[in-house]
């Protein structure tokens, strides 16, 4: 594993979200700007941009692949030789081969980006970590949503979900960086 070799990893930016009622009340207005810059970023220095969706067949709703909404946002657009992978679990090395791609490229650093961060990004974030690799939480190009109390409590808001992901991830599974952080510090690279 090469600590200094990064890829960047873009969770869930996927349709799915865009037509569930909850896209309403979502964080973070310079998302798509933030995560454009991050790919931007990765693929002028050559280095891995992995792409992931999120897949519950026969769910009935916009994540079941019938629906047609498990492809990428408008905004991304996946180049040649970039990876596709479709996950259905909340963690992205839970059900991919993700790992075993990480390793063939010889990649040691995470970047996380995407959609929501307290779960599939904070999961993948966790799984990354106890893995070994270094793992950089990009919260700014992550988003999420109000989550509703499971016995009729208050609503937690976007921020405050934010605030809880960032201190359970810092120092133990990632270090919380900002777009123009990672950039400044990405090698120059060579996709394999």
């Amino acid at each position: 594993m090469n600590e200094a070799l990064p890829a960047l990893l873009v969770i869930d930016i996927q349709e799915s979200f865009r037509v569930a009622p909850r896209w309403q009340g979502r964080n973070n207005p310079a998302f798509e700007d933030n995560v454009a810059r991050l790919i931007a970023a990765f693929r002028e220095r050559k280095l891995p941009v992995i792409f992931v969706l999120h897949s519950e067949p026969g769910s009935h709703d916009s994540f079941d692949p019938a629906q047609g909404y498990v492809r990428l946002q408008d905004f991304l657009e996946r180049h040649e030789g970039e990876a596709l992978l479709t996950k259905t679990t909340r963690g992205v090395f839970a059900s991919t081969d993700l790992g075993a791609h990480l390793q063939a490229l010889g990649v040691g650093r995470l970047v996380i980006s995407g959609i929501q961060t307290e779960q599939c990004c904070e999961t993948t974030a966790r799984e990354g970590g106890d893995r070994g690799y270094a793992v950089d939480f990009v919260t700014e190009a992550t988003r999420t949503f109000p989550i509703a109390h499971w016995a009729a409590g208050p609503t937690l808001e976007p921020d405050a979900i934010v605030e809880r992901t960032e201190y359970a991830l810092a120092g133990r599974f990632a270090t919380i960086r900002t777009v123009d952080e990672v950039i400044a510090t990405l090698p120059r690279g060579v996709v394999a």
